[in-house]
């Protein structure tokens, strides 16, 4: 992570330097290891004012924060913290929405009618978070449900939703979507 501060209207201290540094190396534990990451911090002085303006460039990130107050070191805390907000919300965000994405509908079909005219209606509808697991241990988790058929878990290798199934042979299947 790149940090680059600019001073207007004061010389700061080798101490305010030091502490702004540490403070805003807090900031790589929510961006990652990217080498792309840019911190800008603009500390300036008016009057009474300390000002410290941040703006946070990464690869698809851009993040602004401002903050006034009469103490730099008091102004550089509260940015500080308003920056951390503004990041949790966007990693929360990305969660959400991950975790929406990894949800499974399963959906019983039944058939009505004579066999000519069948129609199919959905008879129950169920959501299904997989769980993270590997391939034996879903193995292991479907020997030990003797009545259910199937387990739809998250693959931890691959990282992606699969599915584990019961032949009739007793032997187990798995279906990779692989997309």
């Amino acid at each position: 992570m790149n940090i680059q501060f600019n001073f207007k209207n004061f010389d700061p201290s080798a101490h305010l330097k030091e502490y702004a540094n540490t403070r805003f190396d807090k900031v790589a534990k929510y961006v990652g290891d990217s080498e792309e990451v840019d911190l800008q911090v603009n500390l300036s002085v008016d009057k009474f004012r300390q000002v410290a303006e941040i703006i946070l460039t990464a690869d698809s990130i851009h993040i602004s924060a401002y903050e006034a107050s009469e103490d730099m070191y008091a102004t550089i805390d509260m940015v500080l913290d308003k920056l951390e907000a503004q990041l949790r919300r966007m990693r929360e965000k990305a969660k959400s929405r991950r975790k929406a994405r990894d949800s499974v509908r399963m959906d019983v079909i039944s058939f009505a009618g004579e066999e000519g005219q069948r129609t199919q209606s959905i008879v129950e509808t169920d959501m299904i978070e997989p769980k993270p697991m590997s391939v034996d241990e879903a193995a292991m988790q479907l020997e030990t449900l003797n009545e259910q058929p199937f387990l739809v878990f998250h693959n931890a290798e691959t990282e992606r939703v699969n599915v584990i199934y019961r032949m009739k042979n007793e032997d187990f299947g798995l279906i990779d979507p692989g997309f």
